[in-house]
């Protein structure tokens, strides 16, 4: 049933952007909420997806929007243009073939977060471990020769 009302809010060309919001934004609640902004007559068939979950500001138990934040979204949502891991346009046809999923996840491509790893300077590292491992061992071995004398 809420696909079908997707479907017909996507075909109509209702849908003029998704705005994803911080978790524990509303009191009595902690999950991940959405804004979707509605329009009538659209220039063109284009939805914008902006996924604001990380603009917020932590004040005690709860996420906040400040001003900055708030401004950021607007500006975003007015300008209508794509900002890599932040907002991302997409056609009617896009929209179709996610099957009407609005979850803004599945337009806009989350920014990778994993350390980069210089392999070159890793493998001296280990080099210079398993030398200093060797050379901790030879003294070692030296100390029990000497006891055992």
């Amino acid at each position: 049933k809420i696909r079908k009302i997707r479907e017909y809010l996507v075909k109509e060309n209702f849908i003029d952007c998704v705005i994803a919001l911080p978790d524990n934004l509303f009191f009595g609640t902690s999950i991940a909420t959405c804004i979707l902004v509605l329009k009538k007559n659209k220039k063109d068939d284009t939805t914008l997806f902006i996924d604001a979950s990380k603009e917020f500001v932590k004040e005690g138990k709860k996420n906040k929007l400040k001003a900055h934040n708030r401004e950021k979204i607007l500006q975003t949502y007015i300008e209508r243009k794509e900002i890599k891991h932040f907002c991302a346009l997409a056609n009617m046809e896009k929209i179709q073939q996610n099957d009407y999923n609005l979850s803004v996840n599945r337009y806009v491509e989350q920014e990778d977060t994993k350390e980069i790893i210089d392999i070159k300077a890793l493998n001296i590292e280990i080099a210079q471990i398993v030398e200093k491992q060797s050379a901790l061992r030879n003294s070692l071995d030296l100390i029990i020769k000497e006891l055992e004398a």
